[in-house]
């Protein structure tokens, strides 16, 4: 569940070096009377990271989200473009089939343009007058879709009104662009909301996330009408990055969906449909097809692997054009709700603390009403979905303080007896042997963190600590921004590069070991890391 409340602590497999552990940072749930328990997430796409929020914008809510970006990307197409082209007779060829919304372009393998007309027909009827390429002595399989490869007649014409065509940017920046700008930067707030800023799904990225995702629903339809591919996780919750995977899935709960208001008289109609021995059998075979499909079919996906017998079955492909990364599962819908409650954690506040920025699960559920109830296979997965009705909070500390804390709170979490309760916002007792345990919101009997090892869990534990110390020790030794020395987030995320540019300042610092040792002591010492009765750390909160 690669999700903004739990992030980085469950994907501690993809750290494999500091400058991996770039990723969006964790803030901290809790209640009122209860321990918190930290989760990572990166701010909404739409704000930044100030502290204690006023806006009083009416908040959509993800449901809504969700239909307006799906409408949205049934009326737009994706067009592989050659590299000289005039945008204006570009736009002025594409207008002939109706007004458009909107455009962008990106380049992957090629350039690549992103066109959203304003109806849906303006789409069917350039796919009329589109033909099947002819291949000479290789094959075209004929496939109507809305992904277009656009030729020019005479090159020689467009060649002299050709001009610099711009490009949206759809990966992170360098690591010496972002060293620059985080050394530049004028606090360590400063510098989470540049981190923020360079590293957030921009709009354009999460457009042709969607567009992808309808792509793929055109190639499902062919077998099951009415069908919808669903994009969930972080391409949906708030807490993407730019390159992040696109999670999807095969959302078939609409067809042949029953309707007591369209039925009359004593008739009872349904579908011939195949038997199979279970739900299990039939995403299985589900699954086999349409993944057979893209690998034969489905116009820009390469390395189609069929992952059948996973606890969740799922196909994985690369679509070439958009660059994204796929996994395509189907009728996952405690996924799609956990994307919900992230969303929601995200718009209500950019950070997470006590005094409670963020309410637990348990009390979302106590605001919900008979329209936000939702059982999933047995689960319940209730909680209010308008987030107008949740009142936001008062919390004003800053994300400094938020950070330094994050850092010395996991690295003296007690891993190895206590697990990660996120409905109830506190630790708990370990149910289970697995280095990280922490509980699915929604299948409670489920850790969602099982696949990390004990040698990943105690590599994030050492750069825990070691950040922890790192952040201390700026408090007494800030560097001046003339000074061109590495500091703050600079000086945790890029280390490769800062130790080229302070090489003399880390000759001075205490071997690793020595100084986490120091900071265990001195977070021991402080009067305000005290523990409770049951050897469990406590963190002040209020109502």
């Amino acid at each position: 569940m690669a999700a903004r409340g739990v992030g980085l602590l469950s994907r501690l497999s993809m750290c494999t070096q500091r400058s991996q552990v770039l990723r969006p940072i964790h803030r901290r749930l809790s209640c009122p009377g209860t321990v918190a328990a930290d989760a990572r997430g990166e701010q909404p796409s739409s704000g930044s990271s100030e502290t204690g929020s006023e806006d009083r914008t009416p908040k959509k809510r993800f449901s809504e989200v969700q239909k307006e970006r799906r409408e949205q990307a049934q009326r737009t197409i994706l067009i592989l473009c050659p590299n000289k082209i005039s945008e204006k007779k570009f736009l002025k060829y594409l207008s002939q089939h109706g007004p458009i919304n909107n455009h962008f372009f990106f380049e992957s393998f090629g350039l690549y343009a992103v066109v959203e007309f304003c109806q849906k027909e303006s789409v069917a009827s350039l796919q009329n007058l589109t033909r099947t390429p002819s291949m000479g002595t290789e094959a075209a399989i004929p496939f109507r879709s809305r992904f277009f490869n656009l030729k020019l007649k005479n090159s020689s014409n467009e060649t002299s009104e050709q001009s610099c065509i711009p490009c949206c940017n759809q990966s992170p920046p360098s690591s010496k662009k972002l060293f620059k700008l985080l050394c530049d930067a004028e606090s360590i707030d400063d510098q989470l909301n540049t981190l923020l800023k360079e590293f957030q799904l921009t709009e354009e990225n999460t457009k042709l996330r969607y567009l992808t995702c309808s792509l793929i629903e055109d190639i499902a339809a062919a077998y099951f009408p009415d069908c919808a591919v669903r994009p969930f996780g972080s391409s949906v919750n708030s807490f993407g990055k730019l390159g992040c995977d696109l999670d999807m899935f095969l959302d078939l709960d609409e067809i042949g969906k029953f309707n007591a208001h369209k039925t009359s008289g004593n008739f009872l109609m349904e579908f011939q449909v195949k038997n199979v021995p279970s739900e299990r059998i039939a995403t299985q075979k589900i699954l086999s097809v349409i993944g057979e499909c893209l690998d034969n079919f489905g116009p820009g996906c390469v390395g189609v692997q069929k992952i059948l017998n996973a606890r969740c079955p799922l196909v994985r492909f690369s679509h070439q054009a958009s660059g994204f990364q796929c996994d395509l599962t189907t009728n996952n819908r405690i996924a799609l709700k956990s994307s919900e409650l992230l969303y929601i954690y995200g718009a209500l506040d950019s950070r997470r603390r006590s005094p409670p920025i963020l309410p637990t699960l348990d009390y979302l559920k106590t605001l919900a009403d008979a329209e936000d109830k939702c059982i999933i296979e047995g689960h319940n997965c209730t909680f209010i979905c308008d987030l107008n009705r949740i009142k936001p909070s008062k919390n004003t500390e800053t994300l400094e303080l938020l950070l330094k804390e994050f850092f010395e709170y996991f690295g003296n979490f007690a891993f190895n007896k206590n697990s990660i309760n996120i409905r109830q916002g506190k630790e708990q007792n370990k149910p289970e042997p697995s280095p990280l345990h922490i509980q699915n919101p929604f299948e409670t009997s489920l850790n969602i963190s099982k696949n990390v090892s004990q040698s990943q869990l105690q590599k994030f534990v050492d750069l825990a600590r070691e950040s922890a110390w790192i952040l201390h020790q700026e408090d007494k030794d800030h560097p001046s921004p003339s000074s061109n020395q590495p500091w703050g987030l600079a000086a945790l995320l890029l280390p490769s590069i800062a130790k080229s540019v302070s090489h003399d300042k880390k000759k001075r610092r205490k071997p690793a070991s020595e100084r986490i040792k120091n900071l265990l002591e001195s977070i021991k010492s402080s009067p305000e890391n005290s523990t409770n009765t049951n050897g469990k750390r406590t963190v002040s909160t209020q109502a």
